[in-house]
């Protein structure tokens, strides 16, 4: 006979979960095994990007490296403390837009932050800098947005790698929602590196595309392909500003962050020595085409 106890714990938005294994055979013997709860925000959408709401457990069905995995804990809109790393480009391609940005960034934080929720202002051009540590005090953020400074680079890079990082050490959904043209001028982190600290963080990326030239000839389409895939990969979304100026972007922002689902799992059959578990999110029984489902893509085995 088996004997399983299970202890769940909030660590860093990972419920860690210890199991005690005492075997027939010797009675003595216990063997201790890790087995992590791994959380995936999820945002559906129909073929009009309209949200979908009301969706249960039952509609999903998730995957990692292909092999299914049995949906633990299911809820439509997470109560998790969120914590959002709000980073602003203030280099020179961005300059004219500093002071809408700051009154919209502004908006957004009154409208969002609840009280578990906390947020930090991070100012990046050619070095990073935070201007606000994470608060729930929107008075604080409103004095973090009045130092805002322009410089001539733009460290975007940088930037995604050190809001990462201090996102990874709070517990709760991890946000970073970023302002720029995403043209990296400065000498630092690629986007790889980017990319890969995101993940290892489990944080989502909100990429508020602003274009200084709409010319194709003068922009940093590059940059702009790459806020997009960051973006992609990480469950986030990315926007342009254009149509209704940044406050319509960061609305929608919000209203994605309040219409997430939250499935979480305990990993099952995975394949030994896979370095980065691949995770896919589907509702079997719709149509082809019918759902737009965004999620991160995976997360690093030794981050966990």
């Amino acid at each position: 006979m088996r004997i399983l106890r299970v202890g769940a714990v909030l660590l860093a938005g990972v419920l860690a979960a210890t199991v005690a294994v005492r075997a027939e055979e010797d009675p003595s013997a216990t063997i201790r095994v890790d087995v992590k709860l791994v959380n995936v925000f999820v945002n559906v959408t129909d073929a009009n990007g309209a949200i979908v709401g009301g969706l249960e457990k039952e509609n999903f069905a998730i995957h990692e490296d292909g092999r299914p995995q049995t949906i633990a804990i299911f809820e439509r809109q997470s109560e998790m403390p969120l914590n959002i790393a709000l980073a602003i480009d203030t280099s020179g391609s961005v300059k004219k837009d500093l002071n809408d940005e700051s009154n919209a960034a502004r908006r957004f934080a009154h409208a969002l932050l609840r009280t578990q929720d906390q947020m930090s202002l991070i100012e990046f051009a050619t070095e990073v800098h935070t201007l606000t540590p994470f608060t729930n005090k929107v008075s604080e953020i409103d004095r973090g947005l009045g130092r805002l400074r322009t410089d001539f680079a733009t460290a975007f890079y940088d930037a995604v790698c050190q809001a990462s990082e201090s996102l990874g050490r709070r517990q709760g959904r991890k946000v970073l929602v970023i302002v720029s043209d995403g043209d990296d001028t400065a000498a630092g982190s690629t986007y790889a590196q980017a990319l890969e600290a995101a993940l290892r963080s489990e944080v989502m990326v909100y990429s508020l595309i602003d274009v200084p030239i709409s010319a194709s000839a003068g922009r940093a389409t590059g940059g702009e392909h790459a806020m997009i895939t960051l973006s992609e990969q990480t469950g986030g979304k990315s926007y342009y500003v254009k149509d209704g100026g940044l406050d319509k972007a960061f609305e929608k922002v919000s209203e994605d962050l309040r219409t997430e689902y939250l499935l979480a799992y305990y990993p099952k059959n995975q394949e030994p020595g896979r370095t980065f578990h691949r995770i896919e999110v589907e509702i079997p029984r719709a149509a082809q085409g019918a759902f737009d489902i965004r999620h991160r893509t995976g997360y690093y085995a030794d981050s966990r």
